[in-house]
């Protein structure tokens, strides 16, 4: 196969595959606390004879943008959003625990306080169970409380959100889009993270810019299969000529 041919290919290949990243920021614009992924090109060698002058591009996504979302106001309750840096621990579907800044949280039917997907949001003690007709006001710093039967003036605090803060560099999003440590290890609590009631965090995403992102990344597989069409040309140009010398 034409080396040109072979190398337009590959890039095409990973033109398509940025852009289904950046489809995938777009299609969460409106999800709540929802980090963008980044994706970057990389260029690669080509290994094998002759003079080393040719090299691939290799279409990787190297982390997440973990800028901070705008709030909105809800006047919910159980909606909380985290003021600066932080994490919300909650149990994944295998069991594990597992990071999200989406604190749209609800009670299920089983009275387990969970996310908006259903995963059981973490305390310091484990899953929070939230007694039968109970109202449910969450604290700045992720404390629990319940007023049973209108007692307002008889509030019982209940149990409190582990609330996390690891660095940054220290956080992989993994395929259900919850966030975990590279280490894979739980992270401590930290005391230091607050929250704030009836308020929810916007998706980080910049629509204009991805638009923009994804017309730049079609016009380049364009250009790629331009560069494919051009490499089969000269080709079948040169078995002309090579046709005609026999």
């Amino acid at each position: 196969m034409d080396r040109l041919l072979y190398i337009a290919m590959n890039g095409a290949k990973h033109s398509l595959y940025q852009q289904a990243v950046t489809a995938q920021n777009l299609s969460n614009v409106s999800t709540t606390a929802y980090k963008a992924q980044n994706s970057a090109f990389r260029a690669l060698p080509v290994l094998g004879p002759g003079a080393p002058t040719r090299t691939f591009v290799v279409d990787s996504t190297p982390n997440s943008d973990l800028s901070l979302g705008s709030m909105r106001s809800t006047g919910r309750p159980l909606d909380v959003a985290i003021q600066g840096n932080g994490w919300i621990a909650v149990q994944d579907a295998k069991g594990q625990e597992a990071y999200t800044r989406n604190g749209s949280l609800q009670v299920g039917i089983d009275g387990q306080l969970v996310t908006s997907n259903g995963l059981p949001v973490m305390g310091d003690g484990g899953p929070i169970a939230i007694p039968n007709d109970s109202e449910v006001t969450i604290g700045k710093d992720g404390t629990i409380s319940i007023v049973t039967n209108n007692q307002y003036n008889a509030t019982t605090a209940i149990a409190r959100l582990k609330l996390v803060n690891p660095a940054d560099a220290d956080m992989v999003r993994g395929d259900d889009g919850l966030f975990r440590q590279k280490s894979g290890q739980p992270a401590p609590a930290d005391a230091a993270v607050n929250l704030a009631s009836g308020v929810l965090e916007a998706s980080n995403v910049n629509s204009v810019d991805s638009l923009i992102s994804i017309i730049d990344q079609s016009r380049l597989f364009d250009l790629q299969v331009k560069l494919m069409q051009k490499a089969d040309e000269n080709a079948n140009r040169a078995a002309q000529v090579m046709s005609l010398n026999a």
